[in-house]
């Protein structure tokens, strides 16, 4: 089995974070997005995954390739390293991993988490995973027959086809084939609404016989923006309530502790109160605080100031304040 994962986007929605960290390398309960996305698809995985290919912008630079190829490393595949410069839609990135594009193969982009209790089924030609949303307009979309199969494949409909948004993972058996339906949009210029699109190629699938079925998720997290971010972070922590969150190397001084709450490596808390659903990062200082629904990454220091559905950056100086804030790395106030 290999994965593919397209995250070559700079992610405009979360900046000013983004300025400084590949979004995929944010933190989610402690953990960067697409490590917590690699361990929810091994855990369905049903095969040894062999390879994992990362398509990625050459500006997030060495040592981003070097945490994602330890990503990959902690499920015991390899990591591959592939470059696009130049965003002309999924199928087009895609391309750059083309030589993994044999066999089983699972696609999905790296901002889309999910909970699942099913096991793969691999006898299947594909299984696109969906979720049914109130504004389907702003998704690609599957429609379905009597028999439950995908019957049409629609990338964000005018007007409505189906309620049932695809979210960004997907399963096939024979990807050689999905290559080869991707290489033809290439070849023939082939767009849709002004980028060779994922969906056109499936459809190309379809129309040759390959039967999808759709494939139903416990929950489907974005980690598109701010709010959605600290919404994740918060079912995580839920998730993984019972094991161990708070590091035997963080120091907590006259303080309550609400959980879940997650504390990395020499994290100092100090005379507050933290939680719940608060991840706190390596070297982070708390004095005299109240923090609640937030994520504050590494190395940052906070005093005398309560904050709430916050998302802070690494060395990050805040203090004195009541907020709802959004700040980037380096930021002081």
């Amino acid at each position: 089995m290999n994965i593919i994962i397209p995250m070559a986007g700079i992610g405009k929605r979360l900046r000013p974070h983004t300025l400084t960290t590949a979004k995929p390398l944010l933190p989610i309960a402690g953990k960067p997005i697409v490590h917590r996305l690699v361990e929810d698809i091994a855990r369905v995985c049903p095969e040894k995954i062999e390879n994992i290919g990362f398509i990625v912008n050459p500006k997030f630079g060495k040592s981003v390739e070097e945490d994602l190829k330890a990503v990959a490393k902690a499920v015991g595949a390899e990591g591959k390293i592939y470059y696009q410069e130049e965003a002309k839609g999924i199928s087009h990135a895609l391309l750059f991993a083309k030589e993994l594009f044999q066999g089983n193969v699972i696609v999905a982009f790296a901002d889309t988490l999910f909970r699942a209790n099913f096991t793969m089924d691999t006898k299947r030609d594909g299984t696109i995973w969906v979720q049914k949303v109130e504004n389907p307009s702003q998704f690609g979309v599957v429609k379905l027959n009597a028999k439950g199969e995908i019957s049409e494949l629609v990338e964000k409909p005018a007007t409505f086809v189906s309620d049932l948004a695809i979210i960004g993972i997907y399963f096939f058996k024979h990807g050689e084939k999905l290559r080869e339906e991707m290489q033809y949009l290439i070849d023939n210029d082939i767009k849709e609404k002004g980028e060779y699109q994922l969906t056109t190629a499936l459809e190309n699938m379809k129309k040759k016989g390959a039967m999808f079925v759709p494939g139903e998720v416990q929950e489907w997290l974005d980690c598109g923006n701010k709010d959605n971010m600290i919404q994740t972070n918060q079912r995580y922590l839920e998730f993984i309530k019972d094991q161990k969150l708070i590091s035997t190397k963080a120091k907590i001084i006259n303080s309550v502790i609400l959980p879940p709450v997650f504390l990395d490596d020499d994290v100092i808390i100090e005379n507050s109160v933290i939680g719940p659903h608060v991840s706190i990062g390596a070297g982070t200082k708390v004095h005299d605080c109240r923090i609640s629904n937030s994520i504050i990454q590494k190395n940052s220091t906070l005093r005398e100031a309560t904050l709430k559905n916050s998302l802070l950056g690494n060395f990050v100086n805040f203090e004195g304040k009541s907020a709802d804030i959004d700040l980037g790395d380096f930021s002081t106030i």
